[in-house]
């Protein structure tokens, strides 16, 4: 029996795609191998590969100004490449600090000794808003936003506006694909797979070709997007089965109705939870109420010790991951685009059934 998974991620896969893999798994389509054998240079992977690259721009509606890379390294390395490739010397990385990962994602400017500037933060209120207001900098080489924030549970809800001249820049980790939005206002777009479109293993990063225009020179082989756009995605071996895995779950998103559907799914999962907060002064959830994320769902109970109960009743009933960060504590629900809707119902029933019982 598989249990109800609100793991941040690795994070739950879809069923339908669990099964498709199995099927395959010791001989994929009849070609008397596994994807995780198959020569990255074969044809067979190639239409894997290519499948998947056009399906996320397709998803996105983006069309051929746009580039689809699969890479290794995680978001992490983005982190990196991306001040490295897109800030030259003269200019400044501007960044909104809406979390950890954001955080993280400045400081690695800053270690390569980019010129940076924080232009908002909600670091004042321990990153439970959205800041509304901010000022690029002069000579802004781009603006840096987090779209989710996985550990305290705030999203964007918007796609902010920036100069002409000024490539917007998100890390989209946690809520790729999880609803419409105006992609063609991001010059780049990038994030883990593992949260809402595969398991570990691969980052993606959706690049406008023009961007590129902009790039810097002498940039180590790596960690040059070019390498990765000249070499399709393949300059050294390619994560290729987490890749092949992605390429299905974004058949699943086309076949179900894509991002519309996606969104409406998303949020009705997330209202389940969040009317209970609303009506209970047992839970409490911790980030202000216009800024609640639809892919993670941080809340509180009166006490820790009641926390340690609820997280520990929830596991014997087949309902996992739930504990809050262990920067943060508490308690979180990660809801992402493949949790089922009974998931989601069944953990809002234990909620009520557990204040009745813990009152």
């Amino acid at each position: 029996m598989r249990v109800h998974n609100f793991n941040a991620g690795p994070a739950v896969l879809p069923e339908e795609v669990l099964k498709e893999v199995q099927l395959n798994l010791l001989d994929y389509k009849g070609n008397g191998l596994s994807v995780m054998e198959m020569s990255h240079r074969s044809v067979e992977y190639g239409e894997i590969i290519e499948g998947a690259k056009a399906a996320i721009k397709r998803i996105m509606g983006l069309g051929d100004d746009y580039e689809a890379l699969f890479l290794h390294g995680g978001a992490s390395t983005q982190f990196l490449m991306i001040p490295l490739n897109f800030c030259p010397d003269d200019k400044v990385a501007n960044y909104i600090n809406t979390g950890a990962w954001a955080t993280k994602a400045l400081k690695e400017a800053k270690k390569i000794g980019k010129q940076m500037h924080v232009v908002a933060s909600s670091e004042d209120k321990d990153f439970t808003y959205i800041p509304k207001i901010w000022h690029l900098s002069e000579n802004s080489a781009y603006l840096h936003i987090t779209t989710n924030n996985t550990i305290r549970g705030t999203e964007w809800k918007i796609d902010p506006d920036v100069p002409a001249d000024v490539p917007l820049i998100a890390d989209m980790s946690s809520n790729f694909l999880s609803r419409p939005l105006n992609f063609k206002k991001y010059s780049l777009i990038y994030g883990g797979a593992q949260k809402n479109i595969g398991p570990a293993g691969v980052a993606f990063a959706v690049i406008r070709k023009s961007l590129m225009e902009k790039q810097n020179s002498g940039l180590p082989t790596m960690l040059d997007y070019n390498t990765h756009i000249d070499k399709g995605s393949m300059f050294n071996t390619p994560p290729a089965f987490s890749i092949y895995v992605v390429g299905e779950v974004l058949k699943w998103i086309e076949k179900n109705g894509g991002l519309e559907a996606r969104a409406k799914y998303n949020e009705e999962k997330a209202n389940y939870i969040y009317n209970i907060f609303d009506s209970s002064e047992f839970y409490r959830g911790t980030v202000e109420v216009e800024d609640r994320s639809y892919m993670n769902v941080p809340f509180r109970l009166p006490s820790e010790d009641l926390e340690k109960k609820f997280i520990a009743e929830a596991k014997a009933k087949g309902m996992i991951g739930l504990k809050g960060h262990r920067s943060v504590g508490g308690c979180r629900a990660s809801i992402y685009n493949s949790l089922p809707m009974k998931a989601v119902q069944d953990l809002a029933q234990f909620m009520l059934d557990f204040e009745k019982a813990n009152k």
